[in-house]
């Protein structure tokens, strides 16, 4: 299996939450770097966030990773990729507001990787834990093994009136099986190999673009602050709802490593820190600054049912990602908060 240790990567998405920081770790460890995003608006704050980085970072505009052939000229010259660009929201009507750009963003990249991208040796892309789990009620310890095929059918059946979670997890889902199902069908015709990182909420400090108000923030972080900081959902929801998360920067360190790590080659790898219930960022929060609600005090984590939690011994034994604590992600979270004039 190949490794790229150096050289250019491309980053779809670039601006998006977990991107911006998947280029500032390939630039820190002396990758240069091309990202994409879909307007000439979203790619100023990203110059000037990287200007320090000089000629080893560029931003290409893609303003339709739909269409066909529009990653072909991103790929020229690329040692590697990271496709992190897929719509992440709550907000559609018709499903294929997700799934559309999902799947055919991922295609498209495979795609144009093939014809145009003669030196890419690996593509890495972001997929989601939404694309491994199965809503149900008892708890679960979900592995690589598991796809979420129950969202794919509520949406199948339901269309527009499928939840708005369904419709998000349905487009994951469905990017990701085409990803695999592309390189299946090459049938070891392909140049490069293809890993996927199944991330499950990620948190953590912003540098991407965000407007002057926290409703500007991404759906996670937007979600952290609402429910931690502002505190937006009663005691019951505090002690006996949650997932499982990890660091937006661990996560993006994982990137990194899926490049890096030969073994990585051809795996589905989750990359998952810990499971959590809401009320567990609420007390560290809490104690780190007391202007933060203190929730449900009588919340005992002993007694904590995690329904949703990853077996981690592929991500440990393939990439070992140092993953940060709940404790050190509030600390950093609240910071950036509090630097932006919203704590």
């Amino acid at each position: 299996m190949p490794t790229v240790n150096s050289g250019k990567v491309l980053v779809t998405g670039a601006n998006g939450f977990i991107a911006v920081w998947v280029v500032k770790t390939l630039l820190e460890q002396g990758f240069s770097v091309r990202g994409t995003v879909r307007s000439e608006s979203k790619a100023i704050h990203l110059r000037d966030v990287f200007k320090s980085f000089g000629d080893k970072f560029e931003v290409v505009i893609v303003e339709d990773i739909t269409k066909e052939g529009a990653f072909d000229d991103a790929v020229k010259d690329i040692d590697a990729i990271e496709h992190t660009a897929s719509p992440f929201h709550f907000k559609a009507d018709d499903p294929d507001e997700l799934i559309g750009p999902a799947v055919h963003g991922t295609t498209g990249i495979l795609k144009s990787a093939l014809k145009y991208g003669t030196a890419v040796k690996r593509i890495v892309v972001t997929s989601s834990c939404a694309a491994v789990l199965t809503v149900g009620t008892t708890p679960r310890v979900y592995s690589e093994e598991n796809w979420n095929e129950g969202s794919v059918n509520e949406v199948r059946e339901q269309g527009r009136a499928a939840t708005q979670p369904a419709k998000y997890r349905a487009s994951k889902t469905l990017a990701e099986r085409a990803a695999w199902a592309f390189v299946q069908d090459a049938q070891g015709g392909l140049p490069w190999d293809l890993v996927v990182l199944n991330p499950p909420f990620v948190f953590g400090p912003a540098i991407h673009g965000v407007g002057d108000t926290p409703e500007s923030l991404n759906e996670s972080a937007r979600e952290w602050y609402l429910k931690v900081v502002k505190g937006e959902i009663d005691d019951e929801g505090l002690a006996n709802t949650g997932s499982s998360y990890v660091d937006v920067r661990d996560l993006a360190l994982a990137h990194v490593l899926a490049l890096q790590k030969s073994e990585a080659g051809g795996e589905r790898i989750i990359v998952s820190a810990a499971p959590y219930k809401w009320q567990d960022w609420v007390n560290v929060a809490h104690r780190l600054d007391p202007k933060v609600p203190a929730g449900n005090t009588a919340y005992d984590p002993a007694k904590a049912e995690h329904f949703f939690q990853y077996a981690p011994e592929k991500e440990r034994k393939i990439l070992g990602v140092p993953f940060r604590t709940l404790e050190q992600t509030t600390k950093d979270t609240l910071d950036d908060l509090r630097a932006r004039g919203w704590l």
